[in-house]
């Protein structure tokens, strides 16, 4: 299941997580959150769904599908927030993925401060795993030093925290789990150059997918690495701002 805001340039957003989830062998039951003003540059506006009417969707599919993971993406409203942790709150089994999408690569907001609180307080502690950037790792864990901001977090109630380097420098991307355990783990993968729209959804959607396909934590992240470093070799020129990963490229497990 996937709760996430709609891209119209198609670049990231809940399509990226259409896309990523089924080129991985799922099939993706998408709940929108919020519509957005946003094109491959910038997010210009975003206008929340109702979510009393999220409710009842998840209400609805919850009584007909087999749910094997949860993935979220821009989320909205602080109201939506409450819709969806009282839905989690009885399905503690299910994986939970949480990208904290708080602002567009371009600078445009995502999330306000109800919103953000709103998840630290009430659905970070429901997540097996929260996927934030740098910049966003900072905000949320109160610290420019990314291991204390890791702690932090985990302190407050997250299980563990993906640190992603997509938006960092150096030859080498590195994302670093921060659990519980006496020391993080690291991945590396080679950084192809520039900024890509969508990154950071697709590599949540793909660990979402990953493990409602079964894998470990640590498998569905490296199988969700390989997916975004393949997509981004084959990036598409779509618009004028940043290349979007080609998410429909075809994937061998």
């Amino acid at each position: 299941m996937i709760l996430s805001g709609l891209d119209p340039s198609g670049g990231a957003g809940i399509q990226a997580d259409i896309q990523a989830v089924t080129s991985l062998g799922c099939h993706p039951l998408p709940v929108l959150t919020c519509l957005t003003v946003q094109d491959t540059r910038n997010v210009y506006g975003a206008e929340a769904v109702s979510a009393e009417l999220i409710r009842q969707q998840l209400q609805c599919l919850a009584e007909d599908t087999p749910i094997h993971a949860v993935k979220t993406g821009a989320l909205g409203n602080a109201a939506v927030v409450d819709v969806l942790v009282e839905f989690m709150a009885e399905r503690r089994d299910l994986p939970l993925i949480t990208d904290p999408v708080i602002k567009a690569a371009g600078g445009g907001d995502l999330a306000d401060d109800e919103l953000i609180a709103a998840m630290k307080e009430r659905l970070f502690p429901l997540a097996e795993m929260i996927t934030p950037n740098g910049i966003e790792l900072a905000m949320l864990g109160g610290s420019d030093n990314p291991d204390q901001a890791a702690a932090n977090l985990m302190t407050s109630g997250c299980d563990s925290v993906l640190a992603t380097g997509g938006h960092g420098e150096g030859i080498h991307i590195i994302n670093t789990l921060y659990n519980h355990g006496p020391e993080p783990m690291r991945w590396e993968i080679e950084r192809i150059g520039g900024e890509y729209h969508g990154t950071g959804c697709t590599l949540a959607a793909a660990i979402a997918a990953g493990r409602a396909c079964g894998l470990s934590r640590r498998a569905a992240i490296s199988q969700a690495q390989n997916y975004v470093h393949r997509a981004i070799l084959h990036a598409l020129e779509v618009g004028k701002g940043q290349p979007v990963p080609d998410r429909g490229i075809p994937w061998e497990r």
